[in-house]
Order: C-alpha cells, then structure tokens, then sequence
C-alpha cells in the first residue's frame, strides 16, 4: 500500500493512476481536497458524480430543492421513486454508494448572502450548478474575496458555456457579465447537454485540484450541440471590475 491511498483506493483509481501526467502524487491532492457543488441539478448531478468517482476528499453538496418530475430528463442523480424527496438527500447516498471512500455532505439550504460565508468555509474549490445570474454573481464575488477557484457553466437549449475563474490570475464571472441579463421563467435544455458540461467541470476541478493540465483561465468554452461544435471566446480581465478589481480591493482594506 502506498501511504495515503489503500489498496481499494488503488485499484478504484487504477486508470487515473495510469494516465501519464497524473499519478500517485496527484491522487493524493484530490484526496486532501474539498469541493462545494452549488446547486445538485444537471450541471450539479454530473459533475459531482465523477468528482465522487474520481476521488476527492469531501463533497459539499448544496441544494434547498426537492426531486420533481420534470428534473428526471437531466438530473443523473435522481429516479422516478425518488419524487418529493430533498435533492441533497438522495443525491448523497447515491454518491456514498458510488464512493465509500469520499465524504460526502447534503447541505439543505438556499445560497443568499446570510448564507455562502459559511458554506465556503474550508473548501478549495467551487462548482456552479446553478440556475440564475443573480446567485452566481454571488457566489463569484465571495469566491474572488476568498481566493476560491469557481468552475462557472451554464446551458440553454442544445448549448453549453463554462468557464474557469482562479481569482487574480484571470476574470471573474462579473468580467464577463457587468450586470445579470433578464431570467427566463424556465429554461428549456436538451437532457444531454447538461451533463457534458458537468462533467467537464469536474474536469476542470480535477485539473486545478491536482495542478495538472492547463485550466480554461480567460476562455469561456462554447458547446453547439446542435452543430456539434466547441469553441472559446477570449474574456479580457476589466480593470474596472467592481468584483475583481484590486480598486475595489484597496477601498475595502
């Protein structure tokens, strides 16, 4: 056995270990790491799937919601039996069963402003799965002030859009959005594009936890699935970002 991994930990991760950038070394940190998935729907079921699979440390799953039927044609984690239930719930213990080895935690809580400061305590690392503007801009600027990487994504249709954001080396979400656009009452998805997108987001996680590979800083990544197309657009840093600034940094200090 190798110090810090079982011999069940090896043999779970045997093809990860394999792959020739990654390792024992890398296990290791995704091991001592912990992820806040805000929000378990599409985006949320996926990647904190395979951030389980791939074995982070802790899990931190947040989500006040509970299964709906109209959740099931996207929302991996859940089943038909499993309707009326908190989303949190279920979702932990398939996760658990998945991952013995991974703490996962279901948090049932709405993420406002009264509430993120706690739910960021001691995570390394933030994954969007949420499904408006207003409570991702929150979420990004407490990620920035805390020095929080976020993996930001969003789907509308047959199209998905993720970005990186590693405070101070690259933009922010508010770099890219100076202002929320309109919400939509709902938002129509093809059921597959929200778990493409997820599980490159849990990429992205794995990459930034384990210091491997190079991180989607500065590009917001497109998928047209209609078209089965990708391609990035370069996001400048705004010097006037009133989120990530160092201005704004200096008038708080």
């Amino acid at each position: 056995m190798v110090v810090g991994l079982t011999d069940e930990e090896l043999t779970r991760y045997d093809r990860q270990l394999k792959v020739s950038t990654f390792g024992i070394d890398k296990q290791l940190k995704l091991k001592q790491a912990s992820v806040l998935i805000a929000g378990v729907g599409g985006l949320g079921s996926a990647a904190a799937y395979y951030l389980v699979a791939a074995g982070v440390g802790k899990v931190k799953l947040v989500d006040e919601g509970r299964v709906e039927l109209s959740n099931l044609n996207r929302q991996i984690l859940y089943s038909t039996n499993d309707l009326g239930r908190l989303k949190v719930t279920v979702a932990s213990r398939r996760l658990r069963d998945l991952n013995p080895e991974v703490d996962v935690v279901g948090i049932s809580e709405k993420i406002s402003e009264s509430t993120i400061n706690g739910l960021l305590e001691d995570v390394d690392l933030v994954i969007d799965g949420q499904d408006n503007f207003k409570t991702r801009l929150l979420i990004n600027e407490k990620c920035v002030k805390k020095k929080i990487p976020l993996i930001h994504a969003a789907v509308h249709g047959f199209e998905g859009r993720l970005m990186t954001i590693i405070p101070y080396e690259g933009p922010c979400l508010r770099c890219l959005l100076p202002e929320p656009p309109p919400e939509p009452h709902m938002i129509p998805v093809m059921a597959p594009v929200p778990g493409i997108i997820g599980a490159l987001q849990a990429l992205e996680a794995i990459k930034v936890l384990a210091g491997v590979g190079k991180p989607a800083i500065g590009k917001l990544i497109i998928l047209d699935g209609r078209k089965w197309s990708f391609y990035a657009i370069d996001v400048k840093k705004d010097p006037e970002c009133p989120t990530c600034s160092g201005k704004r940094i200096m008038a708080k200090d």
